[in-house]
């Protein structure tokens, strides 16, 4: 009877197993788990950091492109059926997971680190109370400037003194007067009215959607109310973020509308732009470039990681993303290796003064980051952000251009927000 019931046992078991592996990508075996993200940047990290030090755990892969990534992951995670156990999730997607209530807990894995994190990628993964995503790095902006600018029209490259021009807005928008008075207008202070985008709504003090209705918050408005006179004055551009002009501005090749060079001051990026903006598209400037914080503290980007909350393997979850994004050892060596600015404030402060970037003309870009990251807000950060962060640039570009008026544009755009999403 007893090699009966064991013989029924095996049998069952292994049944079990092969009835879960068809209808379920989560692994059940206590080694290994399924992993998807949108870039290979997270396999690079797993193969080169988490699996020396984790060799008995089998990691499956899979890559998606960005824009196809939350068609493939919604339905999976909705029914359960054919699930990651971990992914990543990118800024302009990453709330929509947090606040779905189909992640899982990562509280007690933030818990025991949490003074040394840098505090605002925990708000932009937290809801109610509660830690569903965790980011190895951190994306605070700056305000890049070229130094044989600076120097031309304000007597200095020192980013110490550069930063006394563009301390605020109201200064910002005095030295954005004062460059095209000397420069006889053939300089602007940005080239792209968006590059402010991040830097007013990182600030803002309101979400955009309270109780279920939409809010306009004062620093948008003014960010509104900024790019018209940016546009009307002539201190910009006038070309558009991620166009062939707006890299053009970045090379000091730009030309206006009557074919002459405009000199662009500067440009709005983040840590990550300066490894593949600044430097993949205007190679030859390098040396002439310098940082400052500027008008407004801001993040702009970034990746999370988080984990689907039925995943048989919640503990070998937890440990692949403790170690991933909170591990002071790893952290180190990868900020060392790559570069990247990391969300670990205690790493941040140990390696800040070993770094010299001679794009930067041999300026510290992590000491600098490293003063900005603490000041970034992410409590206001929502699921719906990027849809009506996208419709408001849409608003300032045609209240701008003179196409609408402000109460035209502000009742347009409120009529868009509730057609897409539903809000009013």
């Amino acid at each position: 009877m007893k090699k009966i019931l064991c013989l029924l046992v095996i049998i069952g078991s292994l049944v079990g197993v092969t009835g879960c592996s068809k209808g379920n990508t989560s692994s059940e075996a206590t080694n290994k788990l399924v992993v998807w993200s949108f870039t290979d940047e997270l396999e690079k990290i797993i193969n080169n950091y988490y699996k020396p030090t984790h060799p008995e755990m089998i990691i499956e892969y899979s890559m998606t492109p960005t824009d196809q990534f939350p068609n493939k992951l919604d339905p999976v995670l909705a029914s359960g059926s054919g699930a990651p156990d971990v992914f990543a999730l990118e800024d302009a997607f990453v709330r929509k997971y947090v606040e779905s209530g189909l992640l899982l807990d990562l509280t007690d894995i933030y818990e025991p680190i949490k003074n040394d994190m840098i505090e605002y990628p925990v708000e932009v993964g937290s809801y109610n109370g509660k830690v569903y995503a965790l980011s190895w790095q951190a994306t605070p902006g700056a305000m890049f400037y070229r130094r044989s600018l600076a120097k031309k029209y304000l007597g200095t490259d020192d980013p110490a003194e550069v930063q006394k021009y563009f301390s605020d807005i109201d200064t910002f928008m005095e030295t954005a007067a004062l460059l095209k008075e000397k420069s006889n207008g053939n300089c602007v202070v940005i080239s792209a009215i968006q590059d402010l985008l991040k830097p007013f709504i990182s600030s803002r003090k309101s979400p955009w959607v309270v109780d279920g209705k939409l809010v306009i918050d004062d620093t948008a408005m003014e960010f509104l109310e900024i790019a018209k006179v940016l546009h009307d004055k002539g201190y910009e551009g006038r070309v558009l973020q991620w166009s062939e002009g707006w890299f053009s501005g970045m090379q000091g090749t730009l030309k206006n509308e009557k074919g002459n060079t405009v000199e662009v001051f500067s440009t709005f990026l983040p840590t990550w732009g300066l490894h593949y903006v600044l430097k993949t598209n205007a190679p030859d400037t390098a040396g002439d470039w310098a940082m400052i914080p500027g008008p407004l503290p801001y993040r702009w980007g970034g990746s999370w990681i988080g984990a689907w909350k039925n995943t048989k393997n919640p503990e070998a979850a937890k440990e692949l993303i403790r170690y991933l994004t909170t591990d002071a050892e790893y952290l180190e060596q990868y900020a060392k290796d790559s570069g990247d600015f990391v969300s670990n404030m205690a790493v941040v402060n140990k390696i800040k003064n070993d770094f010299a970037e001679p794009f930067l003309n041999g300026q510290n870009h992590y000491a600098e980051f490293a003063k900005m990251a603490p000041q970034i807000d992410g409590s206001t950060t929502q699921g719906t952000d990027q849809a009506i962060e996208a419709l408001w640039m849409d608003t300032v570009i045609v209240y701008s251009n003179g196409e609408k008026t402000k109460d035209e544009a502000i009742r347009t755009f409120r009529e868009q927000v509730t057609a897409q999403l539903g809000i009013e």
